[in-house]
């Protein structure tokens, strides 16, 4: 009988101990598996933010070469050419300017995605203003892309942007170059306004030429006894044109304020 005890008690030890060294095992591979699925998440998140900061960078790079060339063509014709320069400023940079303000939605949406620290407002009042200006009032009415408000309209454009996106393509990859960031704060502050004042100014010498042909009015039935003219919207934009002129000074000064530098996580 003690023989029968003693073999049922070394088979229950037995038995206990496969079963201990199973458990062990099983929670050594589970641990081991979530160490790999850490180790993959953190992999995962370093590799979505190496592809924000290039897709980021590659953006500010194309954007300082558009308005780069822009600059330097304006400039110079402007020294070859003369007063001649303000009849061709447009159609010799139209096409790169287009680019440039379409690839400039991309900013909006950024700040919308949380991919840059910027608020989303102010992001979209210079794009949807610039926009307006450049494909709504210079490329609709030819009358206006021969006119001297046009030119300063683009240059000031591009001698603002020539500084921004350096800046910002640096504070990608966090980097600053204190020459170049206080070029840039020393440029805005006076660029600006005047670009404000030069798109104001465009647009109220569309008003009559809007008005004169008509374009982009909705013509309303004549029971009605009125009709939708664009020139009235683009009064309405004027007011706008100035209060985003506000925020966005605000904006650039409070950047300034903390710092003279625009950061990117």
């Amino acid at each position: 009988m003690e023989k029968h005890v003693v073999c049922r008690k070394m088979c229950v030890m037995f038995i206990e101990g496969v079963m201990m060294l199973h458990s062990a095992d099983r929670r050594a591979a589970e641990r081991g598996r979530r160490e790999d699925d850490g180790c993959c998440g953190r992999g995962t998140q370093e590799r979505a933010g190496y592809c924000k900061k290039v897709f980021l960078f590659l953006y500010h790079v194309i954007q300082f070469l558009g308005f780069t060339w822009t600059f330097s063509l304006l400039t110079a014709n402007l020294i070859l050419l003369g007063h001649d320069v303000l009849y061709s400023a447009f159609s010799s940079c139209a096409a790169v300017l287009y680019s440039c303000q379409v690839l400039a939605v991309l900013e909006v949406m950024n700040a919308a995605l949380g991919l840059v620290n910027t608020p989303v407002l102010p992001a979209l009042i210079q794009m949807s203003g610039r926009n307006t200006v450049l494909f709504v009032v210079l490329g609709s009415l030819p009358e206006m892309q021969e006119r001297t408000v046009t030119f300063c309209v683009l240059y000031l454009w591009s001698s603002m942007e020539m500084f921004r996106h350096p800046v910002e393509m640096l504070a990608v990859v966090g980097a600053e170059w204190r020459v170049l960031t206080w070029l840039w704060n020393a440029t805005w502050v006076l660029l600006y306004p005047l670009s404000t004042v030069a798109e104001g100014a465009a647009v109220l010498q569309a008003l009559p030429l809007f008005d004169e042909t008509r374009l982009y009015s909705v013509a309303l039935p004549e029971s009605v006894g009125f009709s939708i003219s664009f020139s009235f919207s683009l009064r309405l934009y004027l007011i706008l044109l100035f209060l985003g002129l506000f925020i966005n000074m605000k904006h650039l000064l409070g950047l300034r304020r903390g710092g003279l530098r625009l950061k990117c996580d």
